[in-house]
């Protein structure tokens, strides 16, 4: 396809930082706004009305309906330049923040949160792919890196901080918050982001050539369990810290920072991790992350135990995201944005089952047995990537 006046090339020969950041502030905002659900949990179903397993299911609408962005977004829009698409993301980011502070029940809230999923997978399956078109082919596992950054970020953001507004004035603001930060972002990105003209095919042969390919199968369902079981844990920590370790606002709030320092703090180290020892890196965080949720369910009760095992938790977690996009873009580099798609659906698909999972088994058997049934799938995804996931393309 021809480049129109204004489009960047494939490979420019100065990097773009200033749009590398731009994305970045993408991540921050739309996954602050995904996780703002397991800060405010339970003022949130409190006053809705509703239990905290079924509050909960505002991450099950959001997942499912990431599903379906990340699958389709690079199809639907593969005639569009990649940025206003990228802009329109942020659009459905601020209406769906807005519509979330003003729903006057679980079902509308659902709905509103339907709207947000849209705007992550869509975002996510493009993120990789843009974000290595605005440097030097040397430079693109630094700006992913950078990129990345926008996840702990966001933890620090929406679950520590969240937690604590969300108690001391309303979990409604907190979301009007969320909607201005969605704005400012909006306003960074048509400033800072240039012309991308769409690359590489999109349809539904595309998918399945890139599943069929050696190893990759294998990885996106790893990807899909190991999401399935850290967010059968995250998406319902705040009730363990509250029921189980007796922790009030603060407490929790200080506990979640710990989780989003320290998941800030890996994020550089798992970056050269993952550079190193790929294949290492996607076995060794998963297991860590099983252990240390069964270590939770059991000396959970005390506070000191339980602060230090969430801050490791947020250390390993750390290594995933950068792995796993490490690892796709490495094994499909022909077709970056469907292969990122396809394993951001992947992802999205385990939150689904992690945050429904989560939400019925604590309903039913409490808060530490959340983290005895997340570890199940966590240990299995390490045992696939350690025996039919491969990190070379050959």
């Amino acid at each position: 396809m021809a480049l129109r006046v204004g489009d960047t090339p494939a490979s420019p020969e100065k990097p773009a930082w200033g749009a590398v950041v731009a994305m970045m502030l993408g991540v921050t905002a739309l996954l602050t706004a995904e996780f703002l659900p397991s800060g405010v949990l339970t003022p949130m179903a409190r006053d809705l009305g509703v239990s905290p397993g079924l509050a909960g299911q505002a991450v099950t609408a959001t997942s499912l309906a990431g599903l379906v962005g990340a699958l389709f977004t690079p199809r639907l829009t593969r005639s569009f330049n990649r940025k206003p698409v990228l802009l329109s993301f942020s659009i459905l980011l601020v209406i769906s923040n807005l519509l979330v502070a003003l729903a006057p029940s679980i079902t509308f809230l659902l709905a509103a949160r339907i709207v947000l999923g849209l705007a992550i997978g869509g975002f996510w399956a493009m993120a990789a792919a843009t974000t290595i078109r605005l440097v030097p082919p040397s430079l693109v596992a630094r700006a992913l890196s950078i990129v990345m950054s926008g996840i702990p970020a966001a933890m620090i953001i929406a679950v520590p901080l969240g937690s604590y507004l969300g108690e001391v004035a309303s979990w409604r603001i907190v979301f009007l918050l969320a909607t201005a930060l969605g704005a400012a972002v909006f306003v960074v990105q048509a400033l800072a982001l240039p012309r991308l003209a769409p690359k590489g095919e999109a349809g539904l042969d595309t998918l399945i050539d890139i599943l069929t390919r050696p190893g990759i199968g294998a990885g996106i369902l790893a990807a899909t369990l190991v999401f399935t079981g850290h967010f059968g844990y995250f998406g319902y920590i705040r009730p363990f810290l509250e029921s189980v370790t007796g922790l009030g606002a603060a407490g929790v709030a200080a506990t979640l920072l710990a989780f989003g320092v320290a998941n800030y703090i890996g994020s550089f180290a798992s970056g050269l991790m993952a550079e190193r020892k790929l294949k290492l890196t996607l076995i060794a965080m998963p297991l860590a992350i099983s252990v240390l949720g069964l270590l939770l369910s059991v000396y959970g009760k005390d506070v000191i135990p339980a602060l230090a095992l969430v801050a490791l938790w947020g250390f390993a977690f750390s290594g995933v995201p950068v792995a796993t996009t490490t690892w796709i873009t490495r094994m499909v580099p022909d077709e970056t944005e469907s292969g990122t798609g396809l394993t951001v659906a992947s992802i999205f698909l385990g939150i689904t089952m992690g945050a429904a999972g989560g939400g019925v088994v604590l309903d039913l058997m409490g808060a530490p047995a959340v983290f005895v049934a997340g570890a199940v799938p966590l240990v299995l995804a390490a045992l696939l990537i350690a025996t039919k996931v491969r990190t070379r393309t050959s």
